[in-house]
């Protein structure tokens, strides 16, 4: 999951975006409206965390293009109001969710993975492909009913693979999707953690190398790992 979140509270944003990491939730971060319009206008965003009072375009402004977008994109609301007219306006404004500042971390993540499986295009809670059973919300996946234990990176590159059902997902938008914004879109680190993640699913090989493209979930497991563990 990737998130924008745009809070012009610098240490705040700074506080929501690593302790979303820990929970294996890529996030980006944006001052001011302007700065939210120009990253949604170039980048996939999951879920948009929107403070309401912020510099240029409010969140409200913000709100407002994304539902008139059709994206589909669910939106939480932050806010330090605690008054219910001000949440009945947010709502109107097409808010999936609000919450109040201060508020817990463990709160916000519960209510993003919430929102994640509500979204517009409804991805199936347990995902299956080929003996794989991937559980976004429980975080857990099993291989021919073998748990299999992931690093929080890893679980993130293979729900990627796993959404995509076969089809080749590049290194680029695995970088995008499973990291974040300020990744080096020249380190290696993809190659990497999908090689580690092969070995920690174990024979026959379920992820094959395109070379040149990509990376894809094998529907013939065995045959696509490449050369060597060169990812």
């Amino acid at each position: 999951m990737r998130v924008l979140i745009v809070e012009d509270e610098p240490y705040l944003a700074e506080a929501i975006r690593d302790g979303l990491r820990l929970a294996a939730i890529a996030a980006d971060i944006a001052g001011d409206g302007d700065t939210a319009l120009e990253l949604l206008s170039v980048n996939t965003y999951d879920i948009a965390v929107l403070d309401r009072d912020i510099p240029g375009p409010s969140g409200d402004e913000i709100a407002r293009r994304v539902v008139a977008s059709g994206s589909g994109m669910p939106i939480l609301m932050l806010t330090a109001a605690d008054r219910l007219d001000d949440k009945a306006s947010g709502f109107e404004l097409g808010a999936d969710d609000y919450l109040t500042k201060p508020f817990e971390l463990q709160e916000l993540v519960l209510r993003l993975r919430a929102l994640d499986r509500r979204r517009a295009h409804n991805r199936p809670p347990v995902r299956e492909i080929v003996g794989l059973r991937l559980d976004p919300f429980r975080r857990e996946v099993y291989r021919d009913d073998r748990y299999v234990a992931l690093t929080r990176k890893q679980f993130a590159v293979l729900e990627v693979l796993v959404a995509a059902e076969g089809g080749v997902v590049s290194a680029e938008e695995l970088l995008e999707r499973a990291w974040d914004e300020n990744a080096d879109p020249f380190t290696n680190a993809v190659r990497i953690t999908v090689s580690a993640l092969r070995k920690r699913l174990g024979e026959p090989w379920l992820i094959a190398t395109v070379p040149g493209v990509g990376y894809r979930i094998d529907a013939t497991p065995g045959t696509g790992r490449g050369s060597g563990d060169r990812g």
